[in-house]
């Protein structure tokens, strides 16, 4: 049975502590669409969240297993802020 070009279904989460603020990244990608999103964490509260879509390009390098330098620079410098800290 061949595979549809929509049948690609690609989840990964990536977790890390810096300086008491957790980062997590998240990359999905189901029936040929995919997003990209960043949220941080400090003090086990959401402080900002980051949501975009992933171009055809880099969904493509995605099925063939291949590491995107960048996949996050755009997201990152977001100062959108879902609650205020004080």
């Amino acid at each position: 049975m061949a595979e549809a070009k929509n049948d690609v279904h690609y989840d990964c989460k990536e977790t890390k502590i810096v300086g008491g603020i957790k980062t997590v990244r998240n990359v999905s990608v189901k029936k040929g669409k995919g997003y990209k999103q960043i949220t941080k964490y400090r003090g086990g509260k959401k402080i900002s969240s980051v949501k975009k879509s992933i171009s055809e390009k880099h969904i493509q390098q995605i099925k063939e297993g291949k590491f995107i330098v960048g996949l996050f620079d755009d997201c990152k410098n977001c100062n959108r802020k879902t609650r205020k800290i004080r």
